[in-house]
Parts: C-alpha cells; structure tokens; sequence
C-alpha cells in the first residue's frame, strides 16, 4: 500500500483545539515503537497499541520503503506472543506516543505526542500525490516538516537508543 502523509510540527496543545473546537475527539493510543532493522531507505518495526478507552492490546509489524511525502508500507496485526519474541533479548528503548485521532472537517488527522522528546506532530493522510501537494494546512497546522529527516520517527528512535535526543 501507497502511505502518502504530510506532518506538521503542532505548538498548540491537542485538548485546546478540542475545547474550541477546531477538532472532534475520536479515539487515543499509547504506542511503544521499536525498529529491528532499519537503513535510509527501509524499516521493518513493531508496534505495540494500547486504546486508552478500551486498554484493548493490538500488535503490528510493519515495513516502510522509502522517504518523504510518499512510501510503501506493509502493515499487519501480530499477536503477542510473536511481538515478545522479536523483542526478546533485545536492549532496545521503544519510541513510546500517545496518538490522538480526530476529525477536522471532513478529514481525519492524527496526532502524535512524543514522551520522550518535547515534540508534537499532527498527520494528514491523502489519497493521492496531488491532493497532498495541493492540500493548503490552517495556519494552527504548524510548520511542514513533512520533509524534515530530523522529525522522522526512526530518527528519533535511533537517537533514543543512542542517549542522544533532539
């Protein structure tokens, strides 16, 4: 599948645009995120997600090609017992989020509130390359960082792992 996103470094605080709102609460997620292989042009991670409404326990293993606007990801649900193993052994320090979803017009955008970095980042989602280039973002957005390596997740995670933040 075709993942064509733009980011946006989001200074406004997500329950203030709630309130006035500017967005409609959907659903929100803890999210652990750790790599097991990654270069500048691939990832393969695994994800464990936690619905704070719910505390229903979803596991994901993903690979992503590619950087910037557009990227390939194949994405599927693992069970526990799979996620435990691959993370066996391993003296990783998982990206850990809380991801809020929420609806802005007719769109759905996501917001990701970094733990350990002072970092918030909202996402819109596209259906094609065009309507992602052509997409205009309210001034609130934030600044695009869409391109911005220094933003990427598997950034950040390395330099998590490495004791060296942004």
């Amino acid at each position: 599948m075709l993942e064509i996103e733009r980011k946006f470094l989001l200074d406004r605080d997500p329950k203030q645009l709630v309130e006035e709102g500017t967005i409609i609460f959907l659903s929100e997620q803890r999210i652990e995120q750790t790599y097991l292989a990654l270069d500048e042009q691939q990832e393969v991670r695994v994800r464990r997600l936690v619905d704070l409404a719910t505390d229903e326990v979803n596991y994901t293993h993903t690979f992503k090609s590619g950087n910037g606007l557009m990227r390939e990801e194949i994405e599927y649900s693992i069970t526990a017992s799979i996620y435990e193993q691959l993370m066996s052994g391993r003296k990783l320090v998982p990206l850990t989020k809380n991801r809020i979803t929420a609806q802005w017009g007719e769109r759905v955008i996501e917001i990701d509130i970094y733990d350990q970095i002072q970092l918030t980042v909202l996402e819109v989602e596209f259906d094609s390359e065009d309507a992602a280039l052509t997409f205009v973002p309210p001034a609130w957005f934030g600044k695009d960082i869409s391109s911005e390596r220094q933003y990427s997740n598997k950034k950040v995670w390395r330099d998590l792992q490495n004791g060296s933040l942004l």
